[in-house]
């Protein structure tokens, strides 16, 4: 279980420090009701986590994911796959991002968080975890490489529920820096969201490109393991 722990670290850290649902949450926490909101928004976060991990798991499970202690050939050849969308995605990325002197590009929902409800924040907190395209595809390799180790199911979901609890840990430490500091924490996150709006091309540049090739590794060794 310890070595499935390291496996999926990256990953985790991957979707943890994405800057677009930290600067949601961030937003959120300005508006009123903020913290109900925010913890909406986290609760949701994590559920949507959850769901995508433990229904690759299921479907791992129904196909052996491991044969003999080593990772399935499908196994390789998903995270092989996922490994290169990653590449691409980062090519993609870089070419899209800001020219000097230009604004950094935000999501038109964000113009509306302090409209937000709190089902709503939840909703968006799910969508940003469960149905972004870039959260799936880590959520799916962290699960695939956990069932590739063989765990039993207890070991899959214990080691899941970690993942999850890592990966969230960018969204939940606004909620957590709101609470412990309440108003002395609004300078401090405001620094974090114009930070992290601002740098969101080259962060992500960097994180598709370095998890990219750590899936890629991941699947070659596989192959040839």
């Amino acid at each position: 279980m310890g070595q499935a722990l390291g496996t999926v670290l990256p990953l985790a850290v991957g979707i943890a420090i994405f800057p677009v649902p930290i600067v949601a949450v961030v937003l959120v926490l300005r508006s009123e009701k903020g913290r109900v909101k925010a913890l909406a928004f986290v609760l949701a976060w994590c559920v949507g986590l959850a769901a995508v991990g433990g229904g690759m798991l299921l479907v791992a499970d129904g196909v052996d994911a491991s044969e003999s202690g080593e990772p399935a050939t499908w196994v390789s050849a998903l995270l092989l796959a996922l490994g290169l969308l990653l590449l691409a995605a980062a090519v993609k990325q870089w070419r899209r991002r800001p020219r000097a002197g230009e604004a950094a590009h935000v999501p038109g929902w964000m113009d509306t968080v302090d409209q937000f409800t709190v089902a709503r924040a939840g909703a968006i907190g799910f969508a940003l975890s469960a149905l972004n395209p870039k959260n799936v595809l880590l959520s799916v390799a962290a699960a695939a490489e956990i069932a590739a180790f063989g765990l039993d199911p207890s070991q899959q979901i214990a080691t899941l529920a970690v993942f999850v609890a890592l990966a969230s840990a960018g969204v939940v430490a606004p909620l957590l820096l709101s609470l412990a500091l309440g108003e002395r924490s609004r300078g401090l996150l405001d620094a974090l969201r114009d930070w992290m709006a601002a740098n969101n091309a080259v962060i992500m540049v960097v994180l598709f490109l370095l998890i990219g090739a750590k899936l890629i590794g991941d699947a070659v060794t596989g192959f040839t393991g």
